[in-house]
């Protein structure tokens, strides 16, 4: 049974890392940057107009949960959605963004 669960994961891993891919594409920026720790970050905050030092508020305790859904507010409304999805991008990204990766949703800034 173990074997089965890491194919699971390993699928749901991929799945985000090309929802990721596909939105940071949409939003003009390399989808590379996706998979640079840190570096993906940075891009994401450009992607939703925030500025590079609410990374570091993302190393506050509390505070980074807070920052997490604003920035994920953000990016649902970067792309013409409403709060209850910014919301599920939050909580449930595996499910959230490869739906706004690969749906008509476009990047309008």
């Amino acid at each position: 049974m173990r074997g089965f669960t890491g194919i699971i994961q390993l699928a749901i891993i991929i799945l985000v890392i090309a929802g990721y891919w596909k939105v940071f594409v949409k939003a003009g920026k390399p989808g590379w940057t996706c998979l640079i720790p840190f570096y993906n970050v940075l891009v994401l905050l450009e992607i939703v107009s925030k500025p590079w030092w609410w990374l570091l508020l993302m190393f506050i305790p509390v505070v980074n949960i807070i920052i997490a859904v604003i920035v994920s507010l953000e990016l649902a409304k970067a792309f013409g959605k409403g709060a209850g999805f910014g919301i599920g991008i939050c909580f449930l990204p595996f499910i959230f963004i490869p739906i706004l990766a690969f749906s008509e949703a476009a990047y309008a800034g």
